[in-house]
Parts: structure tokens; sequence; C-alpha cells
């Protein structure tokens, strides 16, 4: 697979979750008898469309999205003799509610289905790697350019911990990927000091007592047992796939919540010209990642779930991102259907008159400075990520 069939696929995949995000809201309109007059793949200029029923389906000039149009979405707008029943603004709270956030739930739901998919068919866990034993050498050295010397110290894991002996913690510390704790801190630390490797070895768990040796390295004195090691995807069965998969989407709300949070400090670092690491993404920084996976000495099975997962990750942070109370976003429409409701119900039990909708009027300029905000930062990240792309830590 080629770097360029990686990057196509990529954005393919991505135009068809954001689709299949507007039929979420399409399918939910028409399910509650709202009038849907318009669903277009892209934007600008109208290349194709046709009729059916009371719909015109279509694509526009630029493949960037799409859009569905629900009538009524706000009381400003025309509405038709007749259709006054089926308006967006005129039905119950919850068939509202369901309207505007399915588009999230079909991004969250395509990342649980590539998620478990992939637990399925390779029964690696995407997120957890464990740490593997790579080799265990005679001695201890500084340095691996010679071979080893009677003057060297003999390694303490040597003919104990075996290659492929799987480290499952140390000192009763995990050491897997997702663990802030690595092998080499704690061994690193307890020079001189016994330390508790438990590994698993086939289907045995096996306990080993290491005294670390003593290794000065630019001046610093350093415990060594003589462990070289590799982190390994770890097995998954299928009936822990389901449970797993929400494991994997929580490390995707966090690396999610952590790239919103690093924004400023991105934007930042964008501005001043220097490198940037794992963080806020533009579609050119995925796209080149993309293309960089479709390309890698791997089988093509293990370049096909790397993309898939890429795929199950941007799905994952629309479908948060969306769900901001901020306008134009569904989430802030959500946001004001909640406090148009909250603020009924409390009204009604002071006994006062329901004030009715939120004047849309009124808040336009915020919802015009989050647009502008949101088209600038799509900009600069774009910029930065032909000019600067971002550095995978």
């Amino acid at each position: 697979m080629s770097y360029t069939l990686g990057v196509i696929a990529f954005v393919v995949a991505l135009l068809v979750s954001v689709m299949l995000h507007e039929f979420g809201h399409f399918a939910t309109a028409k399910r509650y008898g709202m009038k849907a007059t318009k669903f277009f793949v892209g934007f600008g200029p109208t290349m194709w469309s046709t009729r059916r029923g009371e719909t015109e389906y279509g694509v526009k000039a630029i493949p960037a999205g799409g859009f569905v149009k629900i009538i009524g979405m706000t009381p400003l707008e025309e509405i038709e003799p007749g259709d006054e029943d089926r308006v967006f603004y005129k039905q119950p709270p919850g068939r509202r509610l369901v309207v505007l956030a399915a588009g999230s739930v079909i991004h969250l739901l395509i990342a649980v289905l590539i998620i478990f998919g992939y637990l399925v068919f390779t029964h690696d866990d995407p997120i957890v790697y464990d740490v593997r034993v790579a080799a265990t050498p005679v001695c201890i050295q500084a340095t691996t350019d010679r071979p080893c010397s009677s003057t060297d110290p003999r390694a303490p894991a040597y003919g104990v911990l075996h290659k492929g002996d799987v480290i499952v913690s140390v000192n009763g510390k995990n050491v897997s990927s997702t663990s802030s704790t690595t092998l080499s801190q704690v061994v690193g630390r307890s020079a001189g000091n016994p330390v508790t490797f438990v590994v698993q070895r086939g289907g045995q768990r096996m306990t080993f007592r290491l005294t670390p040796v003593p290794l000065s390295v630019n001046g610093k004195t350093i415990g060594r047992v003589g462990v070289s090691n590799e982190l390994v995807a770890r097995h998954v069965s299928t009936a822990e796939a389901f449970p797993r998969t929400f494991g994997a989407l929580g490390s995707f709300f966090t690396s999610t919540v952590s790239a919103l949070g690093d924004l400023p400090h991105q934007v930042s670092l964008i501005l001043q010209g220097k490198p940037r690491g794992n963080g806020a993404a533009s579609v050119v920084d995925i796209a080149r990642v993309s293309g960089q996976v479709a390309q890698a000495h791997v089988s093509l099975a293990d370049r096909i779930g790397s993309l898939m997962l890429i795929v199950a990750q941007v799905n994952f942070f629309i479908g948060i991102f969306n769900l901001l109370p901020l306008l134009p976003l569904d989430g802030g429409h959500i946001a004001i259907l909640g406090f148009e409701e909250g603020r009924s119900r409390l009204y009604r039990r002071l006994g006062r008159r329901d004030p009715g909708r939120v004047d849309l009027l009124k808040i336009m300029p915020v919802t015009y400075a989050v647009v502008a905000l949101f088209i600038g930062l799509s900009l600069l990240l774009v910029y930065a990520g032909i000019v600067n792309p971002i550095r995978i830590q």
C-alpha cells in the first residue's frame, strides 16, 4: 500500500464519517416526522442533485463534509403553509435532543465498531502494550560495543529471566505502556537494593528478586539488572473484546481532553515556529501519518488495522468535540435546549409564565466569534501541518 493510497483512504473515510454524521440528523428527523428538504455532500456550488419526495439530494463542488436542511431549526425561518407542525423548534424536547445528538452518536458508534472489530480480528489491544524481555546479556556494561570481560559484573537477570517473559510488575508497580512507572525508573533508582519482578511465562506467573548492579553513567549511579525489553500489544480474547473496547474509548477520551487543553500551547509553538509534539493536529497532519502508516514495513493486515484505528480516534474526537456547548456546534444547540427546558420548569414551579425560547439574535455575535475562532484555528493548524508537521515523540 503506497503513501498516496493511505492518504486517500483516510480522506475518503473522513468524508464517509461526516456524511454518516449528517445522515444521523436526517434519519432521526424523518423518523419523528420533521421536514428535511436537503441532504448534500460537500459545500459550495451544486454539481448534481435530484429530488426524491420532499428532499433534494445532491453533491456540491467542495468535498468538505455535508449538510442537512431541517426546516424550523430556528424560529427565524419562514415556514410554508401546512408545515407548521413539522418544524424542528415545535417538536418535544426529547425528540429535538435525539436529532441534535444523533451526529455525534454516529461518530462514537463508528469508533466503537472499529475498535471492537480490531480487537476481535487481531486479539491485540490497541492501547495497552506489555513489556516483554527481548534479551538478557551475560554482563552489565555501560555500552554493548564490546564482549563481556572478567571485570564486568554478571547481569542479575541472566539465566533468571527468559526471552519472551512478560514483565507484569516491578516492586508491585505495573509497567505496561499505560503506566506512569517504567521498568528503567524502578530499577535505575534501586542500585544495590533488591527489586521484585513478577513475570508471565507461558501460562504461569513467576516471582523473582534481583538486585540491580550499580553502574556509573555520565557521572550518575544507576541500577541495571541486564534486561533489554520491547513493547508488545497485550493479547485480548474474544470474550474480553467488548469491555476492552470501552477501555480504549476511555484512553481516547483522555487524549481528546489532553489535546483540547494543550491547544493554547500548540498554537504558541506554531506561532514561534518551534517543533510540535503530539497534540492538536490538522487534517493535513493526520493524512500524512496515514500515508506513513500505509507504507510501513509491516504486514498489510497491520497497516489496515492501524489506519482503521486512526479513523476510529478521529471519529471519537469529532464526536466529543461536536458536543462542546458552543454554537454553531450541535453541543451549543443542546445547551440552549437544556437551558430553555430548565428555565421553563423553574418558572412553572414559581408559578410564573414560561419565557419561551432563547432569542437567538442576541447570541449571534457570540456564534460569529466562535465560527471565526474555529476557522482561524483550522487554517493555522493546516498551515502548521504543511510547514511544521507534528514530530511524533
